[in-house]
């Protein structure tokens, strides 16, 4: 646990599981609740696997890609965050896609909005280990 969620300024990984949880059961959050943190720290620039696996969708995909750019949440005009612990993994990702089988979402030069809560729950690919597989 980190020193600023044992102060009480960041929720905690439990806190962060139970707000996901509380959506509706079909919902990409409340999936997100079910998997563990897989990815501590900034993602930007890794190559990251999305959790797109079943129950989230009716067959498995494979959708790979990079943060590029973050935007924190935005609140409504006049509106300041209310009170502590702030959510742990907030705001989303600009992200290229750089492998993807899932007909939506092509490769080559396509960007999704991913939110990091998503990234965080992914699989950071080493490119590293790539040439050994094939």
């Amino acid at each position: 646990m980190s020193f600023l969620s044992r102060i009480g300024f960041i929720e905690t990984a439990e806190q962060e599981q139970a707000r996901l949880a509380q959506a509706p059961k079909s919902s990409i959050n409340h999936y997100l609740s079910t998997l563990p943190v897989t990815i501590e720290g900034w993602p930007k620039d890794l190559v990251v696997e999305l959790p797109w696996q079943q129950p989230r969708t009716d067959q498995p995909y494979r959708v790979v890609v990079v943060p590029i750019e973050f935007r924190e949440d935005l609140l409504p005009d006049g509106v300041e965050e209310k009170s502590l612990p702030r959510k742990r993994h907030s705001g989303s990702w600009t992200c290229a896609v750089v492998f993807s089988d899932h007909p939506s979402y092509p490769v080559g030069g396509y960007r999704i909005v991913v939110t990091a809560a998503e990234l965080a729950r992914g699989q950071r690919i080493d490119l590293a280990e790539v040439p050994a597989q094939v």
